[in-house]
């Protein structure tokens, strides 16, 4: 039984809110379990804009906890950082580990490896900082005249733009890259937004994302009433089984544990994978909670379930294969 609970809430990266919301109603949580809960915000182990990482670690160490819940979204919270610094030190923590957390956060690796096992995946062009800027009439003629410009490694949308006019491709870039030394311009996939949470190794039911205006932003995520879900999505049992098994295929290749939520996009014909959130959002508004309830698990219990391992599978990293593909790729 996992009693005494770190909690990592907030941190350093543009997803800081939504953290701290994510982190909210987990403590809230975890309370009416009865569990002893602290609250670390890594925020506060910033000197002079550096980070003392082995500062907090040894502070959670010296808390004598029986695991850490990351609710951090986004930076060193997401992307294997913090992952790898506990697993040195030998700290618990809930969700999946370092290498998983780094292939799932890295879209253009997490794309290429689904590729690798044959799943559809958006067309697109990667851009690196002091590379040259493609022509809208190249990017175009690539991926089609509806584009989108998005940060490589980041999420709740910060930096993405959709747009179908030449003039807004370099500010869409600029501003890509403001978030991110990496940046991708993407093919965009028309239809309908889909996405699948996994517990373990258990694809739980779809839930189908339908904004009422624009897209799925940072706004329509995070604010009531501006998004409808479906839960389950409007499928054919043959539509709901092939995007479960896409993404259970990149739960497991990418070696993902716990918990995590596989985003795509469906046309009509194909469904398109678009990325791994490893973390993702525990507020009322959230999917994976959205999903579990739909089986009968409460968001209490699904809390208790996550810092009790009750999902924990075997799969503590991503094969061998996986891992060399993704450490070539970022060199590349």
């Amino acid at each position: 039984m996992n009693n005494k609970i770190a909690l990592l809430k907030g941190g350093t990266s543009e997803e800081r809110d939504v953290s701290i919301h994510t982190c909210e109603a987990i403590e809230k949580a975890l309370h009416g379990l009865s569990k002893k809960v602290i609250t670390v915000d890594p925020i506060d182990f910033v000197t002079h804009n550096l980070f003392d990482y082995m500062k907090l670690v040894e502070y959670i160490k010296s808390l004598n906890i029986d695991i850490v819940f990351i609710g951090l979204h986004g930076g060193d919270g997401e992307d294997g950082t913090f992952q790898k610094l506990f697993e040195l030190a030998g700290i618990p923590y809930v969700g999946s580990n370092s290498e998983s957390s780094y292939i799932s956060m890295n879209k253009k690796i997490s794309k290429l490896l689904a590729q690798n096992l044959r799943i559809p995946v958006p067309q697109a062009i990667y851009l690196r900082e002091g590379m040259d800027m493609p022509s809208w009439n190249y990017a175009a003629a690539r991926l089609g005249n509806d584009i989108v410009v998005k940060p490589n490694a980041s999420g709740s949308s910060v930096g993405v733009t959709i747009l179908d006019n030449k003039n807004d491709l370099i500010p869409a870039v600029e501003y890509a890259f403001s978030i991110d030394t990496d940046v991708i311009i993407e093919q965009y996939i028309p239809g309908r937004e889909i996405t699948v949470a996994i517990l373990g190794n258990r694809a739980l039911p779809v839930v189908e994302i339908k904004p009422k205006n624009g897209f799925y932003d940072y706004e329509h995520k995070y604010t009531e009433n501006c998004t409808v879900y479906e839960t389950p999505a409007k499928l054919s049992e043959k539509e709901a089984e092939r995007v479960q098994n896409y993404a259970t295929q990149i739960y497991q290749e990418f070696g993902c544990s716990d918990y995590a939520r596989i985003d795509f996009r469906y046309d009509g014909k194909q469904f398109y994978f678009l990325e791994v959130n490893t973390l993702p959002g525990m507020t009322s508004l959230s999917l994976v909670p959205m999903a579990a309830n739909a089986v009968g698990i409460s968001f209490k219990e699904l809390i208790r379930k996550l810092v009790e391992k009750e999902f924990a599978t075997n799969l503590s990293s991503p094969s061998s294969d996986v891992y060399a593909i993704a450490s070539k790729t970022n060199k590349d």
